[in-house]
């Protein structure tokens, strides 16, 4: 599957979760709040194009509304990892071998070994299981991804002649490294940041499968395959439909990442030739 495939096929998977989690922002076919145990486990069809679940709430809404908040969840998570890795991966670079280099990389990995899993529940016995405490462990552990693939990008950049030039010519490590290293950089940056939304929506599922994520009445993929993992071999469709959801997603923003960074690599772009 070659780079431009890759990136319409990711990029249109994704866009049919974005669609629906947006239109979940004004419309759902039924209230995913409202319990209706006269229509539990109702079969797909009719006022419920994919059945109800245990509860009678429609499993289309629960989808539609699970995908806006698996989305807000991943995004913001990696907003926040890009918005601090970046600018610390970036003064590592610009300080390479100075003790402000050793302590911003050695705080990198105290971060690192702690996955996503353990800083969340360090937060929750603290302030109890929310999706912004799942946004916040998420967000903590992209830091030293970001920031280290910063300054893996940017030290490549700062033996080059046009940034000795930009030396020479009065310009300090901080807008060198504004003007010159990160735009150079972007192409990683944004590859990047597509591999950790993926990543993000995995994570937010998982901590929502173990009680950490969003709660209710709040849909969640995570909590949705928690919720029927005691139906699987009645009615496997509970467990299936959010499953499927959160595979297909992921896959296409696997897809979408390969794609642009085939398409953003100068390098495999003149090997594509």
């Amino acid at each position: 599957m070659t780079g431009r495939v890759q990136l319409y096929a990711g990029g249109m998977l994704s866009a049919v979760f974005l669609v629906a989690a947006a239109v979940s922002l004004v419309w759902v076919p039924h209230d995913v709040a409202a319990l209706n145990i006269a229509e539990r486990l109702r079969p797909p069809g009719g006022d419920y194009v994919l059945g109800t679940d245990q509860f009678g709430r429609d499993l289309l809404s629960m989808l539609m509304v699970g995908a806006r908040s698996s989305i807000a969840v991943a995004l913001v998570a990696v907003g926040i990892g890009m918005g601090l890795g970046v600018p610390l991966g970036l003064i590592a670079a610009a300080n390479r071998g100075s003790l402000i280099d050793e302590i911003i990389m050695r705080g990198n990995d105290l971060i690192f070994a702690f996955p996503a899993l353990v800083i969340a529940i360090l937060i929750t016995a603290v302030f109890g299981p929310s999706a912004v405490n799942a946004i916040l462990a998420i967000g903590i552990f992209n830091i030293p991804v970001f920031a280290r693939v910063t300054r893996g990008g940017a030290l490549s950049l700062w033996t080059l002649d046009y940034i000795l030039a930009a030396r020479v010519a009065g310009k300090g490590p901080a807008r060198i490294s504004v003007e010159h290293i990160l735009p150079n950089i972007a192409n990683l940056l944004i590859v990047q940041g597509t591999i950790q939304f993926s990543l993000g929506i995995l994570a937010e599922a998982g901590l929502s499968y173990v009680g950490l994520g969003a709660q209710p009445p709040t849909p969640s993929w995570g909590r949705m395959l928690a919720e029927a993992q005691t139906m699987i071999y009645t009615t496997p469709r509970l467990a299936i439909l959010p499953g499927l959801a959160i595979v297909l997603m992921v896959l296409g923003l696997n897809l979408m990442g390969d794609g642009l960074r085939d398409a953003l690599d100068p390098r495999l772009r003149r090997a594509a030739r």
